[in-house]
């Protein structure tokens, strides 16, 4: 009996963990499937998703650059992936194909697990590019006391915070005043150097970084360790969304801690 086939597409793509992610929480369902790396073009993403659901695959996750292209591509949105513009779970249908975004419920669940309650919390997101954008909506529902996007260029700081009702906007040199939990969503904290803002920004905050590295802390966890109540990178955050992903597909809610500490020994 064939196995049901799942896939993550983007570029580049084989360094992903999501292979792992997903063949462990196949392991606790019981479920029969494969899960493979699609690499494609940075111009054959519509092709090479077309080829993979026309030769009977059965969910596709969506990484960059092409987040915004499976967007396009699909037929049906989940509200999360409008607020985001982007798509990172597709779904064939007897109607179409749907896409979902996963990245924002997967923050706030590992939030919940770090017990960082964005309720009634001063959340300041360090970034207004895609990663931003996909979290705010989630932050909002989740009874953020005050959302703040602060962008190097402010001028898209405030374009995004124009989007969502009651999210303030400012630029990474003229952020004032005290946080509760400080999100970085700019790549420079696993690309560059950790210094995004300055110290005074983090202080006494929880800050958490949407990024990881394979190679220990990334330089924004670092930067902040030195004056923040508590840091995390986003890993967890990265099982977060792949169970939301699996559940959509296969109807399970997968135990993401055990998953989560197994990828610690190996990353």
């Amino acid at each position: 009996m064939s196995s049901d086939r799942y896939a993550v597409i983007g570029n580049p793509v084989a360094h992903s963990l999501s292979p792992i992610i997903h063949r462990a929480f196949a392991r606790q369902s019981g479920d029969s499937l494969t899960y493979s790396v699609i690499e494609t073009p940075l111009d054959g993403f519509a092709s090479g998703a077309a080829e993979f659901f026309d030769a009977g695959g059965r969910g596709l996750n969506v990484t960059v650059p092409f987040k915004s292209l499976a967007y396009e591509w699909v037929e049906f949105r989940d509200e999360y992936s409008h607020e985001a513009r982007a798509v990172n779970t597709i779904r064939p249908t007897k109607e179409g194909f749907k896409g979902f975004n996963t990245d924002g419920l997967g923050l706030m669940r590992d939030l919940e697990r770090l017990g960082w309650s964005p309720t009634d919390a001063r959340v300041l997101i360090l970034g207004a590019g895609g990663a931003a954008r996909g979290i705010v909506g989630p932050l909002l529902r989740g009874s953020a006391a005050a959302v703040t996007i602060a962008n190097r260029t402010w001028r898209k700081a405030r374009e995004l915070a124009d989007e969502f009702e009651g999210v303030d906007w400012t630029g990474l040199d003229k952020i004032e005043g005290l946080w509760d939990i400080v999100i970085n969503a700019t790549s420079a904290g696993i690309d560059d150097e950790g210094a995004i803002v300055t110290r005074d920004t983090l202080r006494n905050a929880l800050c958490y970084d949407l990024y990881y590295r394979s190679d220990g802390n990334t330089p924004f966890v670092t930067w902040a360790q030195a004056v923040a109540s508590a840091t995390s990178d986003g890993l967890g955050m990265l099982v977060e969304q792949a169970a939301e992903a699996f559940r959509i597909w296969r109807g399970y809610e997968p135990d993401t801690v055990s998953v989560l500490r197994q990828l610690r020994r190996h990353v």
